[in-house]
C-alpha cells in the first residue's frame, strides 16, 4: 500500500521523518509519497482530506476530527516552546486587542492560543510564518505571532516580546503546550493505522539514536542553515511527547479543545480522537 505522507519543512519534522523517507527502518510493506509543505498548507490539505497521514496543527484537527485520528507518536508538545507575540515597539499586554497582528495561518494552534488568551483581537493578517518578522519590521502590522525558528532569532532584528503564549498556557493549565500532531485517516484499515503508529514511533526512535543521520535531509529544507538554530529547534520540539503522547499529553490536547469550545473558537471535536497502539 502507498500512502501520502504530509509533514512540514521544519527541522523537528524532517528530523523525525528522515528514517521513513530515506528508508532507514522497516516500513512493514508500506510505501510513502512524502508531501512537504508549510504547516498551514498542510492544515488546508487535511481539510480537503488529501493526505492519508499528516502533520497537523491541533487547531486544524478540530475541523477534521470526523475524518482523522491522532497517532500516539510524532506530536509536538512540550514546555517553554509556545508561540511568541512580538512587536517593533514596546507594547503592553492590555494593548494587544487593538493591534493589527500578523499570524502564521488561521488554522494554526498559535492562532488558537492567541484567541484563547485574547478573544477580542479582531485585526489579523495571514502570512507565511517566515515572513512575519518582516511584516512587523516594515510596519505592515503592529505585531506578529511567531513560531518555529523565528523564536530563536527575532531579538537579533531588534524585535521585542509582548507575550509568550506558551508560558500563558502553562500558567493557566500546568500542562504541556499541544502544538501539532500526526493524524491518520479514519477510513484506512485498522491494521494499517496500527502499523503507521509503530512505523512513526520507530522513526522517532531512530532519529534520537542516530542524530547525525538526518543532518543533510534537515538542512536541505530548513529556513535557517545555522547548525545552532537547527539544533535548538529540534531539541525544543522533539521530546518525550514526540515518542509517546502519554496520558499527560492527551490531557493537554483535551484541555485545549475544552477551552476553545467553551470560547466558541472551534467546532465540537470528535471525542474518539486517539488512535490506539
Amino acid at each position: 500500500m502507498k500512502l501520502k505522507l504530509g509533514f512540514s519543512t521544519c527541522p523537528n519534522d524532517t528530523y523525525i521523518f528522515d528514517a521513513i523517507v530515506n528508508k532507514r527502518i522497516n516500513l512493514e510493506g508500506i510505501s510513502f509519497e512524502p508531501v512537504l509543505a508549510d504547516v498551514e498548507e498542510l492544515n488546508k490539505m487535511a481539510i480537503e482530506s488529501i493526505p492519508d497521514v499528516t502533520k497537523l496543527s491541533f487547531h486544524a484537527y478540530a475541523y477534521v476530527s470526523d475524518h482523522y485520528k491522532i497517532l500516539n507518536s510524532g506530536s509536538a508538545l512540550g514546555y517553554k516552546n509556545g508561540p511568541l507575540l512580538i512587536s517593533k515597539q514596546k507594547v503592553y499586554p492590555d494593548e494587544v486587542n487593538d493591534l493589527v497582528i500578523a499570524i502564521p495561518g488561521k488554522y494554526t494552534t498559535a492562532n488558537l492560543l492567541l484567541g484563547i488568551a485574547y478573544p477580542d483581537v479582531k485585526m489579523k493578517k495571514e502570512y507565511l510564518f517566515s515572513d512575519i518578522e518582516d511584516a512587523v519590521l516594515s510596519g505592515e502590522t503592529d505585531a506578529g505571532l511567531i513560531i518555529h525558528e523565528s523564536r530563536f532569532t527575532y531579538y537579533r532584528k531588534g524585535l521585542k516580546k509582548v507575550i509568550d503564549l506558551g508560558e500563558y498556557w502553562e500558567e493557566k493549565t500546568n500542562l504541556p503546550i499541544p502544538l501539532g500532531g500526526i493524524m491518520i485517516r479514519r477510513d484506512l484499515p485498522e491494521d494499517i493505522r496500527k502499523k503507521l503508529g509503530h512505523i512513526i514511533q520507530a522513526s522517532v526512535s531512530y532519529a534520537e539514536q542516530n542524530p547525525r543521520a538526518s543532518i543533510d535531509y534537515v538542512k536541505k529544507h530548513a529556513q535557517s542553515v545555522k547548525d545552532e538554530v537547527i539544533r535548538k529547534h529540534i531539541d525544543l520540539y522533539v521530546n518525550e511527547f514526540t515518542y509517546d503522547l502519554t496520558e499527560r499529553g492527551r490531557d493537554a490536547i483535551k484541555e485545549l479543545y475544552k477551552r476553545a469550545e467553551h470560547s466558541g473558537l472551534i467546532p465540537e471535536v470528535n471525542r474518539d480522537m486517539f488512535q490506539g497502539n
